[in-house]
């Protein structure tokens, strides 16, 4: 077992290393940087002297290594745009996003298996087949235009909440969040239904696809022969085994929703490193995209790998085939 943590531990600081380089290429070609610093009556002089302090100049090797020393040290540089270390731009926003993706994975997981059970044990029900038209409505639609119909009906047209921002917050150290608050969790309501509709549906599909390939199965067939209850069957012994594949699939889930939190964070203005990171765009903001990337990055292999070491614990059979002896 420490082996295969070792082993997928090794492989995540790979993956990493190549979005880092991925990073570093793709941004080092994005456009000028110095051009969205200086006004346009800027002289050359004060153009090249602006480029050597920000290290421009430098062969692409030597910016490459200075790169990825100071990047293992969590230090991504200064902002082109906001003037500051990114680093601290990046913890100020984090909050904000990872408070959203955390409330739109809970919504999602909820409601996903409470509507894949019900779909999976009452297949043939008017109520089913509704829910099955809602999930293929929540996995068609994009995730921008259900924002846009959610500010028009219940901000614009009804009034109940906020068609923008986060709210009141309240800091808890370094940590800020909105979920002590009324308008923070006002707030909170619209963005985590848009950000987690697709996962609720995918999660609800995934349950009911899984839910019923175990109920065909040969030791519920014998469950039933020794005359367990109905009730024990569904939620001891299907469910148990119905909720192993949708461990990995929320987990990964999560990072994605913290990866494609952008659509979302933009739609609302959610103050988040999402809207950050569209914001540096807009303004070849090189420091603070790639440091996103890696941000990133580094959440997402770190899911994959907790969700890795819990799908061993979890299923017997695959950690017994780790255990077992080449």
């Amino acid at each position: 077992m420490l082996a295969f943590i070792l082993r997928r531990a090794l492989q995540s600081i790979g993956v990493l290393i190549a979005v880092g380089i991925i990073a570093f290429t793709m941004f080092r070609f994005a456009g000028d940087p110095v051009n969205q610093m200086v006004a346009m009556d800027t002289t050359p002089a004060q153009r090249a002297e602006i480029r050597a302090s920000l290290g421009l100049d430098d062969p692409v090797v030597v910016q490459f290594a200075r790169y990825f020393t100071n990047a293992a040290q969590f230090k991504f540089g200064v902002s082109y745009q906001f003037r500051q270390p990114v680093s601290a731009l990046l913890a100020e926003r984090m909050p904000a996003t990872l408070e959203l993706a955390t409330c739109a994975t809970a919504l999602a997981l909820f409601f996903g298996i409470l509507m894949g059970i019900y779909s999976a044990l009452r297949r043939d029900s008017f109520l089913a087949k509704v829910l099955q038209a809602v999930s293929l409505i929540g996995i068609s639609l994009p995730t921008f235009l259900i924002g846009i119909l959610l500010i028009y009906l219940f901000a614009v047209t009804l009034g109940w909440l906020p068609s923008f921002g986060r709210g009141e917050v309240i800091k808890l150290g370094w940590w800020t969040t909105g979920f002590l608050t009324l308008s923070g969790l006002k707030a909170l309501i619209m963005p985590s239904i848009t950000l987690g509709l697709f996962q609720m549906t995918l999660i609800m599909r995934l349950v009911r696809a899984e839910m019923l390939e175990v109920l065909r199965t040969d030791y519920i067939r014998f469950a039933r022969a020794r005359g367990l209850t109905t009730r024990a069957i569904h939620f001891g012994h299907a469910l148990k085994n119905t909720l192993v594949p949708v461990i990995t699939v929320a987990g990964l889930q999560f990072g994605s929703v913290i990866a494609f939190a952008i659509i979302t964070e933009t739609v609302f203005q959610w103050p988040g490193m999402g809207l950050l990171f569209v914001q540096a765009v807009q303004n070849v903001d090189i420091p603070i995209m790639a440091a996103y990337l890696l941000v990133v990055s580094l959440i997402f292999v770190t899911i994959n790998l907790v969700v890795d070491i819990l799908y061993t614990i979890v299923d017997p059979r695959l950690r017994a085939t780790i255990d077992r002896p080449a």
